[in-house]
């Protein structure tokens, strides 16, 4: 029987939480990553090297190395900050080699794949150089990903820097295959949204016959998505894509302890409101430990496994 082909797209550490639990099913993978990082690491190569920024595309491809091995363990060393190699990880700079000796950059990523004997495939979203830029309800202008991540008031739109960056063969090509697209989790704008304004992508979702799955945040971003419910996420989705471009979406139900709400609130950060939306919505508990609050990728991928089983039965 053929494998389900799945192509989740996004960015930040959400994907990658993700990926790790789906590879534990015989699903055919395929990431589609951001590429409009420009902080830490990532960020230095970038603008010292002109590479794209290599972060998230490592952290995809670690998550999906068949076993939690050495190597993936060697990928996500990162040097100490009071060294002449200053923060950098290890399969950042690994990445950034293996661009200069293949001649490109999405090359370097499938060499990387191979190293890593990864379960499914690592696509960069588009091979331009962008900028995600932000226009807030001030009217102020905020350039560049970690910066619009930071704002401190609403955002009135985002747009990226050129604007006529396009997608790779590879991409469509991905979409057009699916039975599946899962989006996100991860923040709205600077991991989701960002994606969905690459010349290309809103067409290829919604050309594709898959089952399209959106998963809501846990919780708001100060900023970014500040008293943000379920609802106005969709919304922004919906603005920057098509309306009606999700058939289901992906929520947690579980109350977090008062002493971590507490914890949050001090850096302006609440539960995000599971309000009511037309659109299937699935509710489970997500949530991984809980010292910090994040998706738990095996929990995650149940849900999931389960929700496609009964779409394909369909």
């Amino acid at each position: 029987m053929e494998k389900i082909k799945i192509v989740a797209i996004g960015g930040g550490t959400g994907l990658s939480c993700l990926l790790r639990g789906l590879k534990k099913y015989n699903y055919d993978i395929t990431a589609v990553v951001n590429v409009a990082d420009d902080g830490g690491s990532s960020g230095k190569l970038r603008t010292e090297l002109g590479i794209l920024p290599p972060g998230d595309i490592r952290n995809c491809l670690v998550a999906l190395s068949e076993e939690e091995s050495l190597m993936s363990e060697l990928f996500k060393y990162r040097f100490p900050v009071k060294c002449s190699l200053n923060g950098h990880s290890f399969g950042n700079l690994f990445l950034t080699a293996m661009s200069a000796v293949t001649g490109s950059f999405d090359n370097a990523v499938t060499h990387c794949g191979q190293v890593l004997a990864v379960k499914g495939r690592v696509l960069p979203v588009t091979l331009s150089s962008i900028s995600l830029e932000a226009e807030l309800d001030s009217g102020k202008k905020v350039k560049g990903e970690q910066k619009v991540s930071k704002v401190k008031e609403k955002i009135k739109k985002v747009y990226l820097n050129p604007d006529f960056s396009q997608t790779t063969p590879e991409v469509i090509s991905a979409f057009k295959q699916a039975d599946v697209v899962i989006i996100g989790p991860g923040s709205l704008y600077t991991s989701i949204i960002v994606n969905l304004l690459i010349g290309g992508i809103v067409s290829a979702i919604k050309r594709s016959k898959a089952y399209k799955i959106y998963i809501g945040n846990i919780m708001t971003q100060p900023g970014e998505t500040c008293d943000y419910k379920l609802s106005d996420h969709i919304v922004a989705i919906e603005n920057n894509s098509y309306e009606n471009i999700l058939d289901c979406v992906v929520v947690n139900n579980k109350t977090l302890p008062d002493k971590l709400l507490k914890k949050y609130k001090r850096y302006g950060a609440y539960q995000v409101e599971n309000d009511k939306i037309s659109i299937k919505t699935v509710k489970a508990n997500l949530i991984g430990d809980e010292l910090y609050v994040r998706h738990d990728g095996q929990k995650l991928a149940r849900v999931l496994s389960e929700i496609i089983s009964l779409h394909i039965k369909k």
